[in-house]
């Protein structure tokens, strides 16, 4: 991208970027997100969470941007749940990741774009109790095999449990679909783990995105901290990371802006040109 060309589009992740936590959003950076409205720079949310707890925080401060949820599995405009993108696996895809993770005797979370709900679970899911939990209604317990096999699945997840779990599944997995393992947020020395179709990342969403508003990609500016953000720092023109960031996230980085427990989100305005 030119120096002199503006920014026509920011992308940014949640978790660790745009918050270190969701129950707090730092006064400074929901400013920077009204001052970018003001001049007319679009916010497009790229995060590995779904729907329903990606709308719930940011409706919280009056926010109810566009969306790729799942790591590029879906995008939706939350203001009006109007999709502008959906990337499934395909059923035999699906089907395989199942039976990886049920060889290592893990039932993974299986998330679906559907009407009511979120995911579906089985009924010993391999994820931390409390993540359950946070689903509230939008999760049903059901047989994972009928859900990989007729439902509209967009990826699989175990939160919250031990790295040799997370590693286990990713190894039996292999290169049958794209697997994200990290250290989990929300439960301090567990793991976060996410399955997405092979090929895909939270840039097939930001395309889609630019090819419905007609924006240029090629001038968009990136926040993001994670092993799950490497595609979309890499194809972005400006790439902004947080301090404490996944090293492979700095190593991107054309600027390291301060941690999300600092508000460094903010920082944004300098950088849209």
């Amino acid at each position: 991208m030119s120096p002199d060309a503006p920014v026509s589009l920011v992308v940014t992740d949640l978790d660790g970027t745009l918050w270190h936590t969701d129950d707090h959003l730092a006064p400074e950076v929901i400013a920077a997100v009204d001052r970018l409205a003001a001049i007319d720079v679009p916010v497009l949310v790229a995060t590995g969470r779904r729907l329903a707890s990606t709308r719930a925080p940011l409706a919280r401060v009056g926010l109810a941007p566009p969306a790729v949820l799942l790591n590029g599995a879906l995008g939706v405009d939350l203001a009006t749940e109007a999709r502008f993108h959906r990337a499934p696996f395909p059923a035999e895809q699906a089907a395989a990741v199942l039976a990886a993770a049920r060889s290592q005797g893990c039932e993974p979370v299986v998330y679906v774009d559907h009407p009511h709900l979120d995911a579906f679970i089985g009924t010993a899911p391999a994820t931390h109790p409390n993540h359950v939990a946070a689903f509230g209604p939008a999760i049903a317990t059901d047989d994972l095999s009928r859900v990989v096999a007729e439902e509209v699945v967009l990826g699989f997840s175990m939160i919250g449990v031990a790295f040799a779990t997370a590693t286990a599944v990713a190894d039996a997995i292999g290169d049958r679909a794209e697997t994200h393992l990290d250290r989990s947020i929300d439960y301090p020395g567990m793991a976060s783990f996410t399955v997405a179709p092979r090929g895909q990342s939270k840039w097939d969403g930001v395309l889609a995105f630019c090819a419905e508003r007609d924006i240029d990609p090629t001038r968009v500016l990136a926040l993001a901290d994670g092993p799950n953000d490497l595609e979309l720092l890499d194809h972005a023109a400006v790439r902004l990371v947080p301090a404490g960031s996944h090293p492979s996230a700095l190593a991107r980085a054309d600027h390291v802006i301060p941690p999300a427990t600092a508000g460094g989100w903010a920082a944004v305005l300098d950088h849209v040109g």
